[in-house]
């Protein structure tokens, strides 16, 4: 008998969880996760759905996050631009254009979106009513859910799909009233690896286009 239990109990192991986290739980291990990370870097896929397309528009590029309030989205294909959150501030360089737009980013949209997702101070709990879900996935050991918005938005409802081994993000999408969705994948993901000094500061060439929207007179 004594001789079996190893064997069981690695059965028990490969099997999963002999109780799934509930919703409540499962959003509060990712919680955790994430506000424990000092650093992250992922490949992220991110696709926009519309009803007036048949087909998605696909972007991808880098994702890197720095605690507590930086994040930069580097994007490859089939544009390369950059997006940089730092402290409520989004600035968004588009060098084919050769342009870069500085903005402040409302509480409510931090908050709803994907950079609240990844940075938030409020709990899930506060913000959304949590609930099981379940959509197509070819993912083995996730646990997805579903967040519904306390607060009128610019969103119905949001999709989570959560590694159930490390408790962060896989999958995330966003369905807005009008009909849109968009979904971000991520993979190749990276728990405080060390990142290039600088890497959240934004230098553009000479010659760029500075769109100014934060009330701020400095360039």
């Amino acid at each position: 008998m004594k001789r079996g239990l190893p064997l069981l109990l690695a059965t028990l192991w490969l099997a999963g969880p002999a109780f799934p986290a509930t919703p409540d739980e499962a959003a509060a291990n990712l919680e955790k996760a994430l506000r424990g990370l000092r650093t992250f870097q992922a490949h992220f896929d991110q696709y926009y759905y519309s009803a007036s397309v048949t087909q998605p528009l696909h972007e991808r590029g880098e994702l890197y996050l720095k605690s507590p309030d930086l994040m930069r989205w580097q994007y490859k294909e089939p544009q390369a631009k950059v997006f940089l959150y730092a402290g409520g501030i989004v600035q968004a360089y588009l060098p084919e254009d050769k342009q870069l737009t500085r903005s402040r980013v409302p509480a409510e949209a931090y908050e709803s979106d994907i950079v609240g997702i990844f940075l938030g101070g409020k709990s899930f709990r506060d913000l959304y009513v949590i609930e099981d879900a379940k959509f197509p996935t070819d993912k083995a050991r996730v646990r997805q859910i579903k967040l519904t918005p306390r607060a009128e938005g610019d969103y119905s409802h949001i999709l989570l799909e959560i590694d159930e081994r490390t408790w962060l993000l896989r999958r995330a999408l966003f369905y807005e009233w009008t009909g849109t969705k968009r979904e971000f994948q991520f993979s190749g993901i990276r728990t405080n690896p060390s990142l290039p000094k600088g890497l959240f500061e934004l230098k553009v060439p000479a010659g760029t286009e500075v769109i100014d929207e934060t009330g701020d007179a400095r360039r």
